[in-house]
């Protein structure tokens, strides 16, 4: 064991204690001085180890969530390799459990839900972790619930969440406090969680609906800890486990036998409405390129198609390939290499939206733009919608409706449709000038060159280009072009 640290510093760090110790690094209590907090910081003690490490650093590093622990810095020199992260307050479930100490049934569901979303999070980001322990878990004197940082470097197994949930599904059992409201639902789920009458395992999405569900139906005034008689637990407490547990089995076994039913999914929250489609009248319009042109009616979708509207796109088109109907909104002229419509990075966009977490550093949600969509894409779910790409003429009579100086927009971050969103023309038209740039329907001329040849055109403000806005244009010559600020919106006809 290391000797005492007698006032030794790594970097601006004074370590205090050290609490841990292995072959490989020492685990210390330090205050970083300059702004005087207490920190964990962990220094490598094997130069052998050095590349592995920092590769586990670096993992911890890209973890951007309020659940779960932050890295402050990472110091790798010849002769020196540590990093500083967050000390995070609280007593861990461990402890607690070693204390005799128990939670109210939907106090421990909130608890398991705030896991779950920290998992996915992890999940979305395809982040492989190290395995979770109740040591991992905290909890403060206000009930503020933070997760170790187990991001380790490597590609994420498809067993570890499988691994982490039936884990929790054992671990918590001896934490909930018997006899209250919600023990017996907590008990069913935890089977659940063990994989006990289920035909498939429960993922981090349906365990945390559930807990949802459970928070729902026993929401109250309730304190975090509530511990058993006497604040410890009585002798009798084991066997109401065993024959709860016992009861819940067999409750299981027959409706899993019986109908072989699996647990429904409570509904997902309500979002907000999304804004209709504006009305664009008939008439003479300004272009892009400073003439006019006349245009019939049409509509324009308000806002960029969301990831949550797009969705239910590419589930419409999972159940027509069951048929081998999933090309029925493919246009003619698609390349017959082409074969799905997913967005780049779907499962992890998708993922992300679903919890309001984050997907390439830009925090999202079902209402979010759909991004990573090539021109195919976006004239297929067109289609799907009985709808049009905008032609740049349409968009531009739709940018200028009431609108004068279209430059003059505020631009947007990228960001999900609101209510309040900025970037908003006088007729409700949602990020024209920032937010994700959008396809248009067909080719054009660049007027720097009108003699030149014509090319697919890109339209609007996009996040990643500064200076960008509702004026802005591109011309690309490949339809299969796709980005993380490119998205679509869509024209109908009048009804």
């Amino acid at each position: 064991m290391n000797p005492a640290a007698d006032e030794r510093h790594l970097g601006e760090y004074r370590l205090k204690k050290l609490l841990e110790e292995t072959s490989i690094s020492r685990l210390w209590l330090a205050e970083q001085v300059s702004v005087a907090r207490l920190v964990l910081v962990e220094e490598l003690c094997d130069e052998h180890y050095r590349v592995p490490f920092l590769a586990n650093v670096r993992a911890k590093a890209a973890v951007d969530h309020p659940l779960i622990g932050s890295v402050y810095e990472a110091v790798a020199e010849p002769d020196l390799c540590f990093y500083a992260h967050e000390l995070l307050p609280g007593t861990t479930l461990a402890a607690r459990l070693t204390a005799d100490e128990s939670l109210q049934p939907v106090r421990l569901a909130v608890i398991l839900r705030r896991i779950c979303e920290a998992h996915l999070q992890h999940e979305a980001l395809h982040q492989a972790t190290a395995l979770l322990d109740l040591n991992d878990v905290y909890l403060d004197e206000h009930g503020v619930i933070r997760l170790t940082n187990l991001a380790v470097a490597g590609p994420r197994l498809p067993e570890q969440s499988g691994r982490d949930i039936v884990y929790l599904g054992t671990a918590l059992v001896a934490l909930v406090a018997l006899g209250q409201p919600g023990a017996t639902r907590l008990a069913t789920l935890f089977a659940w969680m063990r994989g006990e009458g289920l035909d498939a395992p429960l993922t981090w999405g349906q365990t945390r609906d559930f807990c949802v569900q459970i928070e729902h139906q026993l929401a109250g005034p309730l304190s975090l800890m509530t511990p058993t008689q006497g604040g410890t637990r009585t002798s009798f407490k084991q066997p109401v486990v065993w024959i709860a547990a016992f009861t819940v089995l067999v409750l299981v076994g027959i409706i899993a036998s019986a109908i072989k039913l699996r647990p429904p999914l409570p509904p997902p929250p309500p979002r907000a409405s999304l804004p209709a489609a504006v009305t664009i009248p008939a008439g003479s319009h300004p272009t892009p390129d400073g003439s006019q042109e006349t245009l019939p009616a049409f509509r324009i979708s308000a806002h960029e198609i969301t990831i949550g509207q797009y969705a239910e796109f590419l589930d419409t088109l999972g159940m027509l390939a069951k048929n081998q109907r999933d090309g029925t909104y493919d246009l003619a002229s698609q390349p017959k290499e082409k074969t799905t419509h997913a967005p780049t990075d779907w499962p992890a966009l998708l993922a992300a939206a679903k919890i309001s977490g984050v997907w390439q550093n830009q925090l999202v949600t079902l209402d979010s733009p759909v991004v990573g969509v090539d021109w195919w894409d976006a004239a297929a779910y067109a289609e799907w919608k009985k709808g049009h790409l905008p032609t740049q003429e349409e968009w531009f009579a739709a940018l200028s409706i009431d609108l004068k100086m279209p430059a003059t927009l505020p631009a947007g971050p990228f960001a999900p449709v609101t209510a309040t969103t900025a970037d908003r023309t006088p007729p409700g038209l949602v990020g024209m000038a920032g937010s994700v740039c959008e396809w248009t329907a067909g080719r054009a001329a660049n007027p720097t060159n009108p003699l030149g040849e014509k090319f697919w055109v890109i339209t609007g403000g996009s996040y990643l280009k500064s200076g960008s806005n509702a004026l802005s244009r591109e011309w690309v010559t490949d339809r299969s072009l796709r980005r993380p600020d490119l998205g679509f919106r869509v024209v109908f006809d009048t009804e």
